[in-house]
């Protein structure tokens, strides 16, 4: 490693309070929706539910993105019909913009299925606005389809389409905003990003000032996350500015609020949605040009990179055991990319 000298000097958080991680793991259970929790009426070659692979992407190049882009839907390349338009026109940048065109009072539903053939399931807005949701499966053919909800957990197809997906580059999906990391350049957690690296021009010190920040700032709000355990807030997706006016939040704010920062500096970073140890949980992954996908770390402490977790960090004091577990990246498993 070339840069010993310029280390993440990043304090881990300790041990979480008893209940703590369980709260937070059945919050973000309910609140990102599994494939398996409804029946959709659809093609039988989409209803295949598949097992996530904790590594989806290569990614071995350097991003090529140096301001902050704005997703769009030009329409050159779209499927409408009377319910609803799916626009694939940015598939390149790893990401399509899809929108309802009815008024309603029935769910819907999104799911896009790539080569890897993991299947992720969205919550669509019924405002009538397009909403963007990221192709984070690389390159390859995939199925996007909508759904509008029959009765209970019955949902039928009321639009589809099937794209060949080539990157413009590999970080396209997780330098761009989506739905669960929707930020724009007016954004407040885009200002206070510039501000907390103002002057550090290395990658580390970005990561290490706007991180600090998080863990320092943030506190897990817990009446929330039993609220969401109850079933209060289905449905929920993170307001970014939202929840860094708050300074609190369930383990998915943290993470899509440092995602945001971090991608507004143009460092790629995977919202990551998986298991640690038994119980749901978000975390982050960030890319180094020197050392690649940092995945699951904290700190580069000149010898080896630990964990990076927000909401652990951010929830407790220092222990032992908490370093123990946080360091040990066998006790995470990804299941999905945001």
């Amino acid at each position: 490693m070339k840069k010993h000298n310029k280390i993440i000097a990043i304090a881990l958080a300790a041990i979480l309070m008893c209940g703590l991680l369980a709260a937070c793991a059945k919050s973000e259970e309910m609140e990102i929706y599994d494939p398996e929790d409804v029946v959709l009426e659809m093609d039988a070659d989409i209803v295949d539910f598949s097992s996530f692979g904790s590594e989806m992407i290569p990614l071995t190049a350097t991003p090529a993105m140096f301001t902050i882009p704005t997703p769009t839907a030009p329409g050159t390349r779209a499927n409408t019909n009377q319910k609803a338009t799916i626009d694939y026109s940015n598939t390149a940048d790893g990401y399509v913009m899809i929108k309802f065109l009815q008024q309603t009072d029935k769910e819907l539903r999104v799911i896009i299925r790539g080569p890897t053939n993991v299947q992720y399931q969205y919550r669509l807005n019924r405002d009538r606005q397009f909403e963007v949701f990221p192709l984070s499966d690389g390159n390859g053919s995939y199925t996007i389809a909508v759904f509008e909800q029959i009765e209970g957990s019955r949902y039928a197809t009321v639009n589809s389409v099937t794209a060949t997906v080539t990157l413009r580059d590999e970080f396209a999906p997780f330098i761009r905003p989506n739905q669960y990391v929707n930020y724009s350049a007016n954004s407040a957690v885009v200002t206070r990003a510039a501000e907390l690296v103002r002057g550090v021009n290395d990658f580390y010190g970005k990561v290490s000032a706007i991180y600090n920040f998080i863990i320092s700032n943030f506190t897990y709000n817990r009446t929330f996350a039993a609220e969401v355990q109850r079933g209060m807030h289905s449905g929920y997706v993170p307001n970014v500015d939202a929840i860094l006016e708050a300074r609190q939040g369930i383990c998915f704010d943290y993470a899509a609020v440092m995602t945001a920062m971090l991608r507004s500096m143009n460092i790629p970073t995977r919202l990551v949605v998986g298991y640690a140890g038994d119980a749901y949980h978000a975390w982050i992954d960030v890319y180094s040009e020197e050392t690649g996908w940092v995945n699951n770390i904290i700190r580069f402490d000149g010898r080896e990179w630990r964990l990076m977790d927000p909401t652990f960090a951010s929830t407790a004091n220092q222990s032992a055991e908490v370093m123990r577990f946080i360091g040990d990246g066998a006790n995470y498993s990804a299941r999905y990319l945001y």
